[in-house]
């Protein structure tokens, strides 16, 4: 069975704690219990495997013993955060989706059967042929239909058997996010603690590292710049935390540094990951560093004329709505352009965020970072804007710890920023946020 050397674990931590949820503890032998009942309730719905189900969740007792349960089952396992904004019908539709299973406020099941309209897909196909679970993740869908990336979770969930450190970990990466998934399995294979969070606020999350003496935060640039904005550590005992892991974008260096400054006894580690391949191992030069290594057993690297090349024995099958993005050699290009020092990378922003002023690249990150070094900038957010001439200019958007006249802040702006950018990088136009442009994912929205 896909899960048997999962659930042989369970069986060993025996009382151990695996979830805190609600301030309650679930141990791994309750877990285990709430696993069965989950496959249960599967069996009674007849359900093949092979079938695609929607999972409308949180980090739970019953979202996770589900999750297994389907897994176990083989089923093709598209989760859904249940707080995030998104078509689930749509989603439903290009899934092939066969059930839709949402957990309720208090931990139950409502399970609605559904009818696919599309035809069979030959991934899915495919992989129910090979008798293996699966894994849709959808990407965030900005612009356009979401891409659903389908996966065999044979291969993409054999490296958590290589057994590594027990932890503490927050769950703050949402359920349907290639980093959740790798944050919950990497617990439990280890037989940590998965510490489920009720909000993102930074109030909460720092109240819960605190409670629960976390040791591990995995977490997103944006919120680590509210963190600080809010000061939601004073006051609290977050003594047990050791590693603060940050990815799913560009980490500003200011925010880093003063980042190391305030913990300076916590680790700070760089992570990537793609939906389509996983999550890759990292290592950060230091802890105030941008530069990275990424790569792993699994995983090939290289650069191409300054964009980042993958290729991995985890990737996903393919898309069940869009062409292989893959080439003849199994090679995906990422779009995160880069710069290279030997085996290190240091990441300079998406291909598609790049502003084009008059045939010149700016990487929104870059310019960020000057602001965000401003004594009054607590945010910035950097973006273009459409320009007859130029094609684009650069437009910059702060938060300010008091308030300064938008003239007076722009001379500032443009003074700082000539000082250590060129020309073409300068901010044209700078307004006055309200506050932080933060998306429900919690990465920047520009």
């Amino acid at each position: 069975m896909p899960l048997a050397w999962l659930i042989e674990r369970f069986d060993q931590a025996g009382e151990a704690e695996a979830i805190v949820w609600r301030d309650r503890s679930i141990r791994y032998a309750e877990l285990r219990q709430r696993f069965e009942l989950a496959q249960a309730r599967l069996a009674e719905l007849e359900l093949e495997p092979g079938a695609p189900v929607i999972l409308d969740a949180d980090f739970s007792p019953a979202a996770i013993a589900m999750l297994l349960a389907a897994i176990q089952r083989r089923c093709v396992v598209v989760p859904v955060a249940a707080h995030v904004q998104a078509n689930r019908a749509e989603y439903a539709r290009i899934s092939r989706a066969q059930l839709h299973i949402r957990i309720s406020a208090d931990d139950d099941y409502t399970i609605e059967r559904l009818t696919p309209t599309d035809a069979p897909h030959p991934l899915l196909a495919q992989l129910a042929a090979r008798g293996h679970p699966g894994l849709v993740l959808f990407s965030s869908g900005s612009t356009g239909e979401p891409k659903a990336a389908l996966h065999d979770l044979t291969a993409l969930l054999g490296k958590y058997r290589v057994e590594r450190q027990q932890k503490r970990i927050i769950s703050f990466l949402l359920f349907d996010h290639i980093g959740g998934f790798n944050t919950l399995f990497y617990t439990l294979a280890n037989r940590g603690c998965v510490i489920a969070l009720e909000a993102r606020s930074p109030a909460a999350v720092c109240e819960a590292i605190a409670r629960h003496r976390a040791e591990v935060l995995p977490t997103s640039p944006t919120f680590l710049n509210l963190l600080l904005m809010s000061e939601a550590w004073v006051g609290r005992d977050l003594s047990s935390l050791t590693l603060i892991t940050y990815g799913t974008e560009m980490m500003p260096g200011p925010t880093l540094a003063r980042l190391h400054e305030l913990f300076p006894t916590v680790r700070l580690l760089q992570t990537y990951g793609l939906s389509e391949l996983g999550i890759l191992r990292s290592k950060s030069r230091s802890d105030d560093s941008l530069w990275v290594r990424v790569g792993g057993e699994d995983y090939e690297t290289r650069v191409v004329e300054g964009i980042l090349h993958i290729r991995a024995k985890s990737s996903m099958l393919g898309y069940l709505n869009a062409p292989s993005p893959f080439d003849a050699q199994g090679w995906f290009n990422t779009q995160d352009q880069v710069e290279v020092d030997g085996e290190w990378l240091r990441f300079l922003g998406r291909k598609s965020e790049i502003i084009n002023v008059g045939g010149e690249k700016v990487y929104p990150a870059e310019v960020e970072s000057v602001l965000l070094a401003l004594d009054n900038v607590i945010d910035a957010t950097v973006f273009g804007e459409a320009h007859p001439i130029t094609g684009n200019i650069v437009v910059a958007e702060l938060s300010l710890r008091e308030p300064v006249p938008r003239r007076e802040l722009a001379k500032l702006v443009r003074r700082a920023c000539r000082e250590q950018l060129a020309p073409y990088k300068v901010p044209v136009k700078v307004y006055i946020g309200q506050g932080s442009r933060v998306s429900e994912r919690f990465k920047k929205a520009r």
